[in-house]
């Protein structure tokens, strides 16, 4: 295996859990944020304020145009994605193997993927351990009432969006990893590297799991 591609909803634990396999196999670690970023949180930090056009994008649209607007950028993106992973799993390559994770790795398009020396895996949780980080991450409690809005409506499009994905890698018959149930980020990571390692081809493994 040359590339390991990590898909998810956001706050699911994808960059933790990327990052102790890439530690693992001395892969570089990259996200699919990196490419190209697609409006994200839209809550302030101390170190950052939300910008305006993120406020306007989550204040204007329905979660189904939230979710319309996400999938158009990911099949926009998923050349370049396509791209880095066919370079980095070519045989005889000097680059270093990579992990790649990202939410911007739909089912479908890497489904279709025929590239060799390539695996996939996407992990999930339940709804409620995804609320609870971005709430955390967001401080709910203490933000205004316009604030506490765009963040629920950002858990409307997260929590739509898993289910989707979910409904995908079902259908493709792909591989997908529980990252809730209190496990940690090592423990995830093994079940990670035991679901590609079974792996027949990208994304679904050998005995059909």
């Amino acid at each position: 295996m040359r590339v390991l591609l990590i898909g998810g909803t956001s706050n699911v634990g994808k960059s933790t859990v990327a990052q102790v396999v890439a530690e693992r196999l001395k892969f570089e670690c990259l996200s699919t944020d990196r490419l190209a970023r697609h409006p994200g949180r839209p809550w302030r930090t101390p170190e950052w304020e939300v910008p305006a056009h993120v406020v306007e994008h989550y204040r204007s649209l329905t979660v189904d145009e939230l979710i319309a607007s996400v999938l158009g950028h990911y099949d926009r993106l998923w050349p370049r994605i396509e791209e880095l992973v066919n370079v980095h799993a070519a045989e005889g390559s000097s680059r270093k193997g990579l992990v790649l994770e990202g939410s911007a790795l739909w089912p479908a398009h890497v489904g279709r993927l025929e590239v060799p020396r390539t695996a996939a895996v996407w992990l999930t949780t339940d709804d409620a351990l995804v609320r609870a980080r971005v709430q955390a991450a967001g401080r709910y409690t203490a933000a205004t009432d316009e604030e506490q809005q765009l963040i629920d409506k950002f858990l409307a499009r997260t929590e739509h969006y898993q289910a989707l994905m979910i409904d995908a890698i079902d259908r493709w018959g792909m591989d997908r990893i529980d990252a809730g149930g209190g496990r940690s980020a090592a423990q995830v990571a093994d079940a990670v590297l035991a679901a590609v390692n079974a792996q027949a081809t990208v994304g679904r493994s050998a005995d059909g799991r």
